[in-house]
């Protein structure tokens, strides 16, 4: 996780800590075929109301999970039109990842 600090991961740890967040955040990573690798080109977005089907969660609570997961780092967010498209850059993923696997790589 080059270039990121303690203090950032932690932040994204704790808005996954939430059940809900979580949850929207392992919808949001599956942006492609597991054991593949894409780019942000590739990479499946959700609007808000998509990725919030099944999940008993109102709109408005929805809404502030998927702020705290964009405050974290963890999401990025659009705009088109009336719709919120959300979905999650591979780079995010890959840092997540390499916190696991090269954890002396982070800076204080």
């Amino acid at each position: 996780m080059s270039n990121y600090s303690i203090q950032q991961v932690s932040e994204q740890f704790k808005a996954l800590g939430n059940p809900h967040r979580l949850a929207l955040f392992q919808r949001l990573a599956t942006c492609c075929v597991p054991g593949t690798v894409c780019n942000a080109s590739d990479a499946n977005s959700f609007s808000v109301g998509a990725l919030g089907e099944g999940l008993n969660i109102a709109p408005s609570t929805l809404s502030h999970h998927l702020k705290e997961l964009h405050r974290a780092g963890l999401i990025m967010m659009r705009r088109r039109g009336k719709s919120v498209e959300c979905w999650i850059e591979p780079a995010v993923l890959e840092a997540m990842s390499s916190f696991f696997t090269a954890p002396n790589s982070l800076e204080n």
